[in-house]
């Protein structure tokens, strides 16, 4: 090849155009390389997060649907329960010292199924809530309370019947000896049917005048109360309606009595039934 000295004007214009084109070829096969790592990186990537996605959400969807298929079932042991309920039905019993978990020896069993958006069962605690705190502090009755979930579509979706009854379940579970009061005062400040209820913070403003701790009252407010146990409130909700023996003419509904298992289809509107019907039940 002539040299720089040698060559000619338009032969050194050639040889430029020549290296030019060869400097742009080899960076065209860098940048191509390049972007093949890159690109393979990012499949890479993609499929590393597939296969971590895969990890947690197919095991998540299989307990999911177990836990569908327990509520369907009616299946407490299948969600978490509050400790102080029981296994099969969900009642939560409250003893003499109004406790959840306890029980008063001896004494006959009164259950009460209820859903704190029901306004008959506002009328039922009204009538005949200090005559059973009577009963089960004197030792005559064990109050068998039974919190579901049957009228969240009257709540302005707010599902406070689902979200009340989680709460006091969480009750039940982290702050048992509170049990019967927060019971109470759920109905001393039942909001109407139809209307705005209650939020999360609410209830937690109300158990703790209750005797709630503030940590305990915490995990209402914030939420946790509900994700613990809003699918044993959905599954003692199926649970009641496929009991039959819990039905009355037009099915099952709210407030629902029993005596020692039985259900009490008296007038409990009368003050003095449901003492009589207790009485009836001892001899």
């Amino acid at each position: 090849m002539p040299s720089n000295e040698t060559q000619t004007k338009a032969q050194r214009r050639e040889a430029a155009r020549a290296e030019a084109l060869a400097l742009r070829e080899a960076q065209a096969k860098r940048d191509k390389r390049n972007r093949l790592i890159t690109i393979g990186a990012l499949v890479a990537g993609v499929l590393v997060l597939v296969g971590v996605f895969l990890a947690v959400w197919i095991p998540a969807m299989n307990d999911r649907n177990k836990t569908i298929d327990a509520v369907a079932a009616g299946n407490l042991a299948d969600v978490t329960s509050p400790a102080t309920s029981d296994a099969e039905d969900g009642g939560i019993p409250i003893g003499a010292d109004g406790a959840a978990g306890t029980q008063n020896e001896g004494a006959v069993e009164v259950g009460v199924y209820l859903d704190y958006m029901c306004p008959i069962c506002g009328q039922f605690e009204e009538t005949n809530g200090a005559t059973l705190d009577q009963l089960r502090e004197s030792g005559d009755v064990t109050v068998v309370l039974h919190p579901i979930s049957i009228l969240d579509r009257v709540a302005q979706s707010q599902q406070f019947s689902t979200r009340s009854a989680a709460a006091a379940a969480w009750v039940a579970d982290r702050a048992p000896e509170s049990m019967n009061d927060f019971n109470t005062a759920m109905f001393q400040n039942q909001p109407t049917e139809g209307s705005e209820t209650l939020t999360d913070a609410q209830l937690a403003y109300l158990a703790e005048p209750a005797g709630v701790p503030a940590d305990v009252a915490a995990g209402i407010e914030d939420g946790t109360a509900v994700e613990t146990f809003g699918d044993w409130v959905a599954t003692a909700s199926s649970l009641v309606n496929q009991d039959t023996s819990l039905h009355g003419e037009r099915g099952f509904g709210t407030p629902t009595i029993t005596i020692n298992g039985e259900r009490w289809d008296g007038n409990w509107s009368d003050p003095n039934a449901l003492p009589q019907a207790v009485t009836a039940a001892q001899g």
